[in-house]
């Protein structure tokens, strides 16, 4: 099979770059094109050192590919995207542009009146456990959110399976990446350093995300999210803890029950692992995996799914090329074979 030619938007961001890095050395790939405008006319390697061997001048328009991913902000991502589309050109957005189906909704969560509600149908929700088949057969893929990633994994068997009470709380803990590349306060080592802070808490951009999805997985659910994101000092990762009550005679056979039902959904799945201890963000550095822990509070008799993520990889960059491949024809895991790194 010939390789397929790639371009990244924005690669000056950490999305960005992650995606250059990992394309770098797939094996059905070229990376042929990476545009920054605050970058432009650069050498890849003078903006990231780490990158020495990736020889690419960074250009302020996308050149010639068979596939592009956009690596921009949302709302800058689909004004990039739709002359893409009109050319016919694969795309992958790692942005939410194209990730809610409710054009109403972008008012609301993203203060931008979305352009092109025709698309929203089009384009096809990235999460690969989920929505195989569709990316398959898609032009246009919406990279999920990291969170939404961790949170929709989780919690994936247990609403597919009607097994729990409408009412789920999503607790979720990532490192500073998360925030994006450009100087904000927040961000600041001092600031950062030592200090663990929960923000959004009137409601944060990816619970539409969340609820579009686990209501799809069981539409006769009415559900009731509270979703509560943290901040934590390290630079990567993601962890996140999902709490439910089940229903009524549900899950008799307890934890192992549980375990069992977690195994099945997930099996064969490449990148989902659902592991026998609760995972820690250090075990996915790096890695396109997702570690999933299912638990049973013995006193309160309440559900407890732990999932642990990479935000950059399996949360944004690799699931985007897991996302490529499946839309490519090629092994969902090429390129993505990488142990995570540890310590």
């Amino acid at each position: 099979m010939s390789k397929i030619r790639v371009g990244v938007i924005n690669v000056t961001g950490y999305a960005g770059v992650e995606l250059a890095r990992l394309l770098y050395r797939h094996p059905d790939v070229e990376l042929v094109s990476v545009t920054g405008r605050s970058a432009a006319g650069q050498k890849l390697a003078e903006v990231f050192p780490h990158l020495a061997d990736i020889d690419l001048t960074v250009t302020a328009e996308l050149g010639e590919v068979d596939l592009a991913f956009s690596a921009m902000p949302h709302k800058a991502s689909v004004e990039v995207i739709l002359p893409l589309v009109e050319r016919g050109i694969k795309v992958i957005d790692i942005s939410a542009d194209f990730r809610l189906k409710d054009a109403g909704k972008y008012p609301e969560w993203y203060d931008f009146v979305h352009p092109a509600p025709q698309l929203l149908q089009k384009a096809v929700y990235g999460l690969p456990e989920l929505h195989r088949a569709e990316i398959a057969m898609a032009s246009l893929v919406a990279n999920p959110g990291c969170y939404p990633t961790g949170a929709l994994l989780a919690l994936a068997p247990l609403v597919n399976e009607g097994l729990v009470s409408p009412d789920i709380i999503v607790d979720s803990k990532s490192g500073v990446s998360g925030a994006g590349r450009g100087l904000n306060m927040s961000t600041h080592y001092a600031e950062a350093s030592d200090n663990i802070r929960a923000y959004a808490l009137e409601g944060h951009r990816h619970l539409p995300e969340i609820i579009q999805e686990l209501e799809a997985l069981n539409p006769g659910l009415s559900l009731s999210v509270t979703f509560l994101p943290h901040v934590v000092p390290t630079a990567r990762g993601i962890l996140t803890s999902c709490y439910a009550q089940p229903k009524e005679g549900k899950l008799a056979g307890g934890k192992e029950e549980l375990k069992r039902l977690y195994r099945s959904y997930y099996k064969g799945e490449p990148f989902v692992r659902v592991v026998d201890q609760p995972p820690e963000t250090k075990q996915t550095w790096g890695s396109n995996l997702c570690l999933i822990y299912p638990a049973i509070d013995p006193r309160s008799g309440r559900l407890i799914a732990i999932s642990c993520l990479d935000n950059l990889v399996k949360g944004a960059a690799g699931q985007a090329i897991q996302n490529m491949n499946i839309m490519s024809g090629f092994s969902e895991t090429a390129g993505l074979e990488a142990l995570p790194v540890y310590p």
